[in-house]
């Protein structure tokens, strides 16, 4: 068995090791703070996109019951309708691709999501659940970069990327395709462009699965030693 055999065994079976966990686990009080992280993503993903596109962000507000509402006033409604989902897949890579970084690149962005989510929920979140939330997840991110030692951020980290990435899906599912008259975003998104709640789930979850699989492919990759792009992950 060849030495790259062996590194990508291994990476399968740490993946393998994650995802099991988290999916037994999903129900816990033990995933229910990620999950809530993962609201809050989905929330700030549409108020980016509306400051981006010319508008601005009033107010977010992040419930126990992990529901969520960014009110965004102005900016593209087209975009900003369509963030929500996809923006918490996308934060969901980005923060995997930190978690597989050299050196101490899984502390330093622990600790910068945390501040990141301090200065959010200090900035628009306006109920108190999601204040308290905020800000206790993210003192405790800032806490973790700077304590955990390598592994140990680099583990929280992709429980934050995977849980991100498979909550995106699942809640597109549970939101779009198996309950279509729920006003979801995609129930929006349908009301303002005439195009089917279901059309708008059908495509977001392919989107969402095929860039998980990129994401997957690109790490597997990398357990071998063939990721061309690995300056990527340099710390």
């Amino acid at each position: 068995m060849t030495e790259i055999t062996k590194k990508r065994l291994a990476f399968l079976a740490g993946f393998a090791v994650y995802f099991v966990a988290l999916w037994l686990l999903w129900n816990s009080p033990v995933i229910y703070p990620i999950k809530i992280f993962v609201v809050l993503l989905h929330e700030i993903s549409h108020g980016l996109v509306a400051v981006a596109t010319g508008g601005g962000i009033e107010r977010i507000v992040i419930t126990a019951d992990q529901g969520g509402l960014c009110q965004c006033p102005g900016g593209s409604r087209f975009l900003v309708l369509s963030a929500g989902y996809l923006g918490s897949l996308l934060w969901g890579g980005l923060i995997l691709l930190a978690a597989r970084g050299r050196g101490a690149l899984p502390g330093i962005a622990a600790a910068v999501i945390g501040a990141l989510v301090v200065a959010v929920t200090l900035l628009f979140v306006r109920n108190p659940f999601g204040v308290l939330f905020g800000v206790a997840f993210g003192v405790a991110l800032v806490a973790a970069g700077r304590q955990l030692p390598v592994q140990g951020n680099a583990a929280l980290l992709t429980a934050l990327g995977l849980t991100s990435c498979l909550y995106a899906i699942l809640d597109i599912k549970s939101d779009i395709l198996d309950r279509p008259e729920v006003m979801s975003d995609a129930r929006m998104l349908a009301q303002f462009t005439g195009i089917p709640t279901v059309i708008w789930g059908v495509l977001w979850i392919a989107i969402a699965l095929a860039f998980s699989a990129w994401l997957f492919s690109l790490a597997f990759q990398r357990a071998g030693g063939t990721d061309t792009r690995r300056e990527v992950f340099e710390a």
